[in-house]
């Protein structure tokens, strides 16, 4: 999602298109309700109190081409700019209205005061391809269990031109090899502290043992007894 605080800095239809393309991506097509649910899950977070984050529409993939069409034939003419063939759609009341209004935004007004369709959060209007908002991309997904991928993601706050997420996932090995090397000076420490304990204890059991030759562990009088001398 590329948010613009400014507006000075929100893009044509045309200029959201090629920014996707640019980075490997296209201007987002939504294939059904669980799609549209997911990206209303991510934009509900542009309105958390604290963000600074508010007004806004974003354009999604979905246009048409041509002139002189009648209004009645014109929500059949839309088509996504990938390519795609869905023909899920999530019109807003009495949209679209057609006319010179070809490229299509998702509404994000959440300060706006509700129209007869209720707020306008989510739903889909058609508007002039050279008025300038937020976009959002589409990339498709890269599946490498062996090797790292890495994702780049547009997103803007303000103040920013644009700031870069960098997504990166790793195979089993690789993460293996990160768990075990850092693990490596904490074993060594743990040998040592073990050794030494082990020299201790020997040290000292060797203490222990060593008797003086002039010395008697037992109590034993050196001189004999007569049995006539034994006392009662």
């Amino acid at each position: 999602m590329a948010y613009f605080h400014e507006l000075s800095s929100r893009v044509s239809f045309q200029e959201a298109r090629l920014a996707c393309e640019s980075e490997g991506g296209v201007l987002l097509s939504l294939e059904n309700e669980a799609e549209q649910k997911l990206i209303e899950s991510m934009l509900q977070n542009l309105t958390k109190p604290g963000t600074g984050i508010s007004d806004g529409d974003f354009w999604i993939g979905l246009w048409r081409n041509g002139e002189g069409q009648t209004s009645g034939a014109c929500p059949d003419l839309y088509q996504w700019s990938d390519g795609s063939s869905s023909q899920y759609r999530n019109w807003y009341t009495d949209e679209p209205s057609c006319g010179s209004e070809k490229c299509v935004v998702m509404y994000h007004q959440p300060t706006a005061n509700p129209g007869l369709g209720g707020p306008y959060l989510y739903q889909w209007n058609d508007d002039r391809c050279n008025m300038k908002h937020n976009y959002i991309c589409k990339y498709e997904p890269e599946i490498n269990p062996t090797a790292p991928i890495e994702k780049t993601y547009f997103t803007n706050q303000p103040g920013d031109t644009h700031q870069n997420v960098v997504v990166t996932e790793a195979g089993i090995i690789p993460n293996l090899i990160y768990v075990v090397i850092p693990t490596i000076p904490l074993l060594l420490l743990i040998l040592v502290a073990f050794g030494t304990c082990c020299f201790q204890m020997l040290h000292k059991s060797k203490g222990r043992t060593k008797t003086s030759p002039h010395q008697s562990t037992l109590w034993i009088s050196k001189s004999t007894r007569k049995e006539s001398g034994m006392e009662v």
